[in-house]
């Protein structure tokens, strides 16, 4: 039987439509959640129909992007890439965007058609003068990857407030898993900070690192049932990328992806009020990797614009340039030209693994 042919712009519209359907699904016993998801659904529509319009102009605008907004945090979790990567440190925070200057990237993201901004960092929360910034912003969703720790009453009022902030806690498994990794008492600060969202009726995720040490773990009926009676409605699995050649025999191989796809199919039959999610999950069944602005692309707290945040490097800054522009950078154009994000590769990031390929490009003329 002849491959069927891939769709790259049908597989990402249907991928961010499902996502808000879904979301739907996951709040209707909630008429504030589900009030606010069903505008964010129209807004969907719309930011949609302008990415098809610039599309049919022969100009491709990914759905995502990933915004990292800080390099402070106050952990310091094993294996951290964003540590390894420089992006996060505990030095003092010089030449970070403003939030002013993240509410431009954001307004013109919205007017290009994007509809989800994710915030990491560092510790996005750190930042609650940007987030208060993507609050004015609801035709975006802004799912806040966190650790949980600085929950407070003033956020939690932010979160009431401003629905299109939706708080995804970063978590291993059990306590055990969770405090090897991210420090002792972690796994109970978010354990009582998906409590305190569940008491106030707020929506919330999680986002779980997947290695082969905890993949079984992960997608556990155990897990997932803590999860959900606390009122978690999204999950997130990110493969581990392995910044240290001692930590390489952690990351998911074929074996394990294959495990995780099945096990994801079961799941989403047996909790369909949850919403599941897997990145990058199968990349062959996308047509590759979709950084580079195939599917979303990453700023890093100073404006530089990268393929992801695994693969920091960077050409053009948003301060100098505008979203647009960066889109079509010498490096993006020359990655989504080329044959690397195609490639097949050993772990989760095809970038971080060619590396040498992306700076080869970086010092082309």
């Amino acid at each position: 039987m002849a491959e069927q042919e891939f769709d790259l712009a049908t597989y990402l519209t249907d991928g961010v439509e499902n996502i808000v359907k879904g979301a739907v699904r996951a709040t209707l016993k909630d008429p504030k959640e589900s009030a606010f998801m069903a505008r964010y659904a129209l807004a969907s529509r719309e930011a949609s129909r302008r990415r098809a319009a610039l599309e049919a102009q022969g100009e491709h605008i990914p759905p995502f992007l990933i915004a990292s907004i800080t390099s402070s945090c106050n952990l310091h979790c094993a294996g951290c890439y964003a540590r390894e990567n420089h992006i996060c440190s505990d030095e003092k925070a010089f030449a970070q965007l403003s939030a002013e200057e993240w509410a431009a990237i954001f307004r013109e993201a919205k007017d290009l058609g994007v509809g989800f901004i994710l915030l990491a960092g560092g510790e996005p929360m750190m930042r609650r003068d940007v987030l208060q910034k993507a609050a004015e912003i609801p035709e975006i969703l802004f799912p806040v990857f966190t650790n949980g720790t600085l929950m407070t009453d003033r956020y939690l009022r932010l979160f009431d407030q401003a629905r299109n902030l939706v708080p995804i806690f970063s978590i291993e498994g059990d306590a055990q898993k969770t405090d090897e990794r991210r420090g002792p008492g972690i796994y109970q600060s978010l354990i009582r900070a998906m409590d305190r969202m569940k008491e106030t009726h707020l929506m919330f995720g999680a986002s779980v690192t997947v290695t082969t040490s905890n993949l079984r773990e992960v997608v556990s009926d155990e897990f997932i049932s803590v999860l959900q009676e606390r009122g978690c409605k999204v999950v997130i699995y990110v493969e581990f990328v392995p910044v240290t050649s001692d930590s390489s025999e952690l990351a998911p191989q074929d074996a394990e992806r294959e495990f995780l796809n099945d096990k994801l199919a079961s799941l989403r039959e047996q909790y369909p009020e949850l919403l599941f999610i897997s990145f990058p999950g199968d990349e062959k069944s996308s047509g590759g990797c979709l950084a580079a602005g195939r599917g979303f692309f990453h700023i890093n707290p100073h404006g530089g614009a990268e393929p992801c945040p695994f693969s920091p490097y960077s050409d053009i800054n948003v301060r100098d340039t505008s979203v647009r522009e960066a889109l079509h950078s010498r490096l993006f154009t020359a990655l989504q030209e080329g044959d690397v994000l195609m490639e097949d590769h050993a772990g989760g990031c095809v970038l971080f693994e060619r590396k040498d390929r992306v700076e080869a490009l970086m010092s082309a003329e």
